[in-house]
């Protein structure tokens, strides 16, 4: 039997701690040390998981032998510093969303693990929530009909950050997600927003995607809203799919409703539309913690040498989209093309190596 993989994990703020609990539950994988430059944080977890070691020097875990790999859970800022030092310490390397601050950072650390044969994996945790990959299911099978669009709202009061705007902050899930779904990337990006409580870092975005087939996607980012919502939308030409990731138990929803223009009509006067109002029914989604299953994931990919879902190259085209919708944002919100768009199915082909836990039931 393998030994178990030997994990660290630097931050422990807001997400870290999730991955440590995480990583310390998986049977075949020892979290070993956990940094932060905070004390009292490190106080709380040594309480939590008296056997796993603490440290505020990040150095001691890219020098630690017996580390395989490291999870960075920090601000962005520090992404790419933390895991060019991980890669080229030769350990796998995992890193929560977004990637990093800028198209050619993601690039260095592509190469730099592809160049070692590490595994990097970037966190975008929804590509591993059973009811997005019923979704994703559902749509392939085409039992909505052709994509039209998809509209996300993404909304909150807070958390505000410093040193990244909202979109940065809160649309990798959505943008990983819409990705996922269109298995391609998009033509243009657009995106508008001000700036209502830090000048400079907008607090309310509204990115627009353009893909091929004229479907587009639309993404609304706040941190000013009253109501935590986390709503998708799939519109088809045959149905429609709501997606509430607040919502405790019925995640989607399926909506048998479409519009239908007739299809011979000899004067306007003749010309009217036909709305279909149909069932809604809710399809069933096992529960279960997408976290988790990332983590999983990580762990067997080192272990296989498969590439992840959610490889370095997935995240570097969320980062590509968010660095043209900050350009797009600076100038008033003129729509900027996309460089190499084009068929994503290869990006994805990791698919078949998800836990199983993810898709069963779903």
């Amino acid at each position: 039997m393998a030994r178990p993989l030997t994990v660290g994990v630097v931050g422990c703020g807001y997400w870290g701690p999730n991955l440590i609990r995480n990583f310390r539950q998986l049977p075949d994988c020892r979290l070993k040390v956990v940094c932060d430059l905070n004390p009292e944080r490190l106080a709380h977890m040594r309480r939590l998981y008296p056997e796993v070691q603490t440290t505020q020097n990040y150095d001691e875990l890219v020098r630690d032998p017996d580390l395989d790999a490291i999870a960075i859970a920090t601000p962005v800022r520090f992404h790419h510093r933390m895991a060019r030092a991980s890669l080229l310490a030769g350990k796998h390397t995992f890193i929560e969303k977004p990637m990093a601050a800028s198209v050619a950072e993601c690039e260095e650390l592509v190469q730099l693990a592809e160049d070692r044969g590490l595994t990097l994996m970037v966190g975008h945790t929804f590509l591993f929530s059973p009811a997005v990959r019923k979704i994703k299911e559902i749509i392939s099978r085409g039992d909505i009909g052709p994509l039209h669009y998809i509209a996300a709202r993404r909304l909150n009061l807070g958390l505000f950050q410093k040193d990244i705007n909202v979109t940065w902050d809160l649309a990798p899930h959505d943008l990983s997600i819409i990705l996922y779904i269109m298995d391609s990337l998009p033509h243009t990006v657009s995106c508008w927003g001000n700036a209502h409580i830090t000048p400079g870092i907008e607090d309310v975005t509204s990115l627009h995607l353009t893909f091929d087939n004229h479907r587009i996607a639309m993404v609304h980012s706040s941190w000013l809203d009253p109501k935590k919502v986390r709503e998708m939308t799939f519109v088809g030409t045959r149905r429609m799919i709501v997606y509430d990731d607040v919502a405790v138990h019925e995640k989607i929803k399926i909506y048998d409703a479409r519009v239908e223009v007739p299809p011979h009509y000899d004067t306007f006067a003749e010309f009217q539309y036909s709305y279909h109002y149909g069932d809604m029914y809710v399809p069933y989604v096992k529960q279960e913690e997408p976290l988790k299953l990332e983590c999983q994931h990580f762990v067997e990919c080192i272990r296989t040498g498969r590439k992840p879902l959610t490889s370095g190259r997935e995240g570097l085209e969320v980062v590509r989209i968010l660095e043209l919708a900050t350009q797009s944002l600076r100038n008033g919100g003129v729509p900027v093309h996309v460089n190499g768009n084009g068929s994503k199915q290869t990006l994805f082909e990791a698919e078949s190596a998800v836990p199983a836990a993810a898709t069963a039931h779903s």
